[in-house]
């Protein structure tokens, strides 16, 4: 099928689920320039100020990917049944609070307490959310889709060394006010996009049923997959997918961290300098993201995520052993090509898995394994950085559990269906059967003799 046609639907007409892809890119990006791709550059300013330990600045990371985590199954049932717009719109003003009540902290106790109401909104509304919004727009181009929802934070990226300026023009407080303020001024207005399941709006996955490709005319389409959440987790796929998505963010978020530390103090770089490497480094994940949602619908999206896999621990291992300036940036773009490549297909790889009916419930419970990688990966940098004095074996550790992980999504099949659907599918064939043999009597019955 041609460009054009992937894009548009009903007398050329912009299929309405790539407008949601849009909203998504733009709230990717708030978080990922605000929040997510800037705390590095926010670590620096309050470690100045404060004298608070790495570990203990790495431990407010660690929050908010623990919240996200123990929030994740309840956000998931409530954005199945809820819709996401609910969920989105109540992230996006949760978000914003967290950054005011930020601007006023005075202490380390107060300092976490703000990172779980910042954590609350970013997870709210984030990346659990957005992936079902998108993924239940999309079947045949669900990886595409995916990938360019999540260009947003590269994008994003780009906004880190303006925030590292304002950082030290403005200062950390004032910065953190304007992060306020733009979250609601752009996050507010994208909410009116958003919108459920396509059936509800008299519309279908993809803007219509459409051929579908040989290669995969026999397997059930994403609507017979629908698995209900106890029928999911009961398959070693959950776990194993699970386990990879983990072990990946243990290098993710490490980097998300240290990065900007772990160069400014090893080759003796100003923050500036030092945030540009995260500009370029989400800068290539963009196109990884789209070059790995495009392979991640035409070839098995497994292979993809063990090539991600190993690309994350070797470039960790350059990032921490890098001499120069331009090092960092070699290895910091193999990272943004891993990120970026294997990201999305995170979401896809269960949606194709499980289906769309309860894809929020099991991202949610998937995300409390899942955020045991985010979470301890910047803790163990942060704690063998204080110890060592340095970071090069906390990054080596991490990188090669990063590495050998690979096998977890190698070993992660596509699980078969229960009986229950493979049963409701062949009461479906049988009747389409009967209705086409229906229709072909009645035409024979109708037809004059010769």
């Amino acid at each position: 099928m041609t460009a054009p046609g992937i894009l548009k639907r009903n007398a050329g007409r912009l299929f309405f689920g790539w407008w949601i892809v849009v909203a998504a890119i733009v709230i990717q990006g708030l978080q990922g320039g605000l929040l997510l791709q800037a705390f590095g550059a926010y670590f620096l300013e309050l470690q100045e100020e404060f004298a608070w330990s790495s570990a203990a600045l790495a431990w407010s990371f660690s929050i908010l990917q623990l919240q996200n985590g123990l929030l994740g199954p309840v956000q998931g049932m409530l954005v199945d049944r809820l819709g996401p717009r609910v969920v989105l719109t109540a992230g996006i003003i949760v978000l914003a609070l967290g950054f005011l009540l930020l601007s006023q902290i005075q202490s380390l106790l107060a300092f976490y307490l703000v990172f779980l109401v910042l954590s609350v909104g970013f997870g709210l509304s984030g990346y659990l959310t957005l992936i079902v919004a998108v993924a239940n727009w999309f079947n045949r181009y669900r990886s595409l889709a995916l990938a360019l929802s999540t260009t947003g934070l590269g994008i994003g990226g780009m906004l880190v060394p303006l925030v590292a300026l304002s950082l030290n023009t403005y200062g950390w407080r004032n910065t953190a006010i304007a992060s306020c303020i733009i979250i609601l001024a752009l996050g507010l207005p994208m909410m009116p996009i958003i919108r459920g399941r396509p059936e509800r709006y008299g519309m279908l996955p993809d803007g219509g049923p459409g051929p579908r490709s040989a290669a995969t005319a026999s397997q059930p389409t994403s609507a017979t997959r629908d698995f209900t959440v106890g029928e999911a987790v009961r398959t070693p796929a959950f776990w194993l997918i699970s386990l990879g998505h983990g072990s990946a963010l243990l290098v993710v978020g490490a980097i998300m961290v240290h990065l900007i530390p772990h160069v400014v103090h090893r080759l003796d770089v100003s923050l500036e300098s030092a945030a540009l490497v995260v500009t370029v480094m989400t800068m290539t994940s963009m196109v990884g993201q789209i070059g790995g949602g495009f392979l991640g619908d035409r070839m098995d999206k497994r292979l993809i995520c063990a090539a991600g896999m190993v690309a994350h621990g070797v470039a960790l291992l350059g990032i921490t052993y890098s001499t120069a300036l331009w090092q960092v940036y070699v290895f910091a773009i193999l990272h943004g090509l891993a990120w970026g490549g294997r990201g999305p297909l995170m979401g896809a790889i269960r949606a194709d898995y499980f289906g769309r009916r309860a894809l929020g419930t099991i991202m949610g419970i998937s995300a409390v394994i899942v955020t045991m990688g985010i979470m301890f990966g910047p803790v163990f940098a942060g704690w063998m950085a204080d110890r060592r004095g340095d970071y090069e074996l906390g990054f080596v550790i991490l990188a090669v559990m990063t590495g050998l992980a690979a096998v977890f999504f190698l070993a992660a099949k596509r699980p078969p269906l229960p009986p229950r659907r493979w049963a409701e599918m062949r009461s479906r064939v049988l009747a389409r059967r009967e209705q086409e043999d229906r229709r072909t009597a009645r035409g024979v019955r109708g037809r004059r003799p010769l």
